[in-house]
């Protein structure tokens, strides 16, 4: 049986490409180091102001990069003295010449609570997102430092009193129709 050279150099390219496009996705450098960006949030909590800084080589030299805060009442997050009213709180700053993102200083919202992302995000290559997670509650409460919220649970209460109050009404209907089916025999 003879084979044509043509079909062999086809299954050939095909294999090549097949096996070495992952290898050279993976040679791309417009991922951010790993932990490239951090802050010193242990133990923030509301109204604390904390610092959010980016490595050298994270982001293109001199490149704009758009930080935001993300959490509950982000918005009430400032960036040193400048206030946003967003939902997500974000700020346009610019890495230096060594595409490091200087410490930023962020103060968290007054009724800060539960978890905020932070993510300095750059439009082009070389940077890409970064993150830091803030716990930012103060409470002793496990519960609470988890984000629990009592508020979160009034539908559930709601939920259970109108069924106890059902549960209750027909209770007290069938003690009353018995009580007629008696008198009526």
């Amino acid at each position: 049986m003879r084979r044509s050279p043509r079909a062999l150099v086809t299954i050939l390219l095909l294999t090549a490409l097949t096996f070495g496009a992952p290898a050279v996705a993976s040679a791309s450098t417009i991922y951010p180091p790993v932990d490239a960006c951090s802050s010193d949030a242990a133990g923030a909590g509301p109204g604390d102001t904390i610092s959010f800084s980016c490595d050298a080589r994270t982001f293109a030299p001199n490149e704009t990069v758009t930080v935001t805060v993300t959490g509950e009442n982000g918005a009430g997050a400032r960036f040193a003295m400048i206030r946003t009213a967003i939902s997500t709180a974000s700020a346009v700053f610019e890495s230096d010449a060594s595409g490091a993102l200087p410490a930023i200083r962020i103060v968290l919202p007054s009724d800060a609570r539960g978890v905020y992302n932070i993510a300095a995000i750059s439009a082009t290559s070389t940077g890409g997102t970064s993150s830091a997670v803030i716990d930012a509650s103060q409470s002793s409460d496990p519960l609470v430092r988890a984000g629990f919220d009592g508020n979160q649970l009034m539908g559930l209460w709601i939920g259970a009193g109108a069924l106890l109050a059902a549960g209750a009404v027909i209770v007290i209907a069938s003690a009353v129709r018995r009580r007629r089916d008696r008198t009526d025999d």
